[in-house]
Formats: structure tokens, C-alpha cells, sequence
């Protein structure tokens, strides 16, 4: 009887180790995953920034100006070329 107490405690013994390592192994894979995401994470934080330092600099009035003159060929409106669009009196 008691050999047949010490074959089940064994097997209940093996089966818990088995299963404290399975355990471990995915507790260990799962650490390893989440230090990817968290680095990331960490990287597309810094090209957010990037982007949204290049957007405000890519949105400025002098910016956009100095590309309208150089590429567009526009000049700056005078007052000597305005014309003021005046409406025909009603009859």
C-alpha cells in the first residue's frame, strides 16, 4: 500500500515540476515580449516627436513664403497693383 502512495506522490511531484517550469518559461517569454513593446513604444515616441518638430517647421509663414517666391515665381502684393472691384449702382 504504501509503494502505491509513493508511486502517485511521485508522479504528483514530476507533474508539479513540470508544470513550475512550463511556468517559468512562459512567464519568461512573456517578460521578453513586453520589453520589445516597451522599447517600441519608446522608439515611435521619439519619431512622433521628430514629426511633429518637422510639421512646425514645415508650417511656418516664412517657410512657405521663401517657397513661393523660389518655385512659384510670386511676388509680394503692392499696393500699386491692387485693383479695388467697386459694384455697378442698381438702377
Amino acid at each position: 500500500m504504501s509503494g502505491k502512495i509513493n508511486l502517485v506522490l511521485t508522479i504528483l511531484l514530476v507533474g508539479c515540476g513540470l508544470s513550475l517550469v512550463n511556468a517559468q518559461y512562459q512567464a519568461r517569454h512573456l517578460f521578453i515580449e513586453l520589453e520589445r513593446a516597451q522599447q517600441q513604444a519608446r522608439q515611435l515616441d521619439i519619431e512622433w516627436a521628430q514629426l511633429q518638430l518637422d510639421q512646425s517647421t514645415l508650417g511656418k509663414h516664412a517657410r512657405i513664403e521663401e517657397i513661393a517666391r523660389r518655385d512659384l515665381n510670386m511676388t509680394q502684393l503692392t499696393a500699386a497693383r491692387t485693383q479695388y472691384l467697386t459694384p455697378e449702382p442698381s438702377k
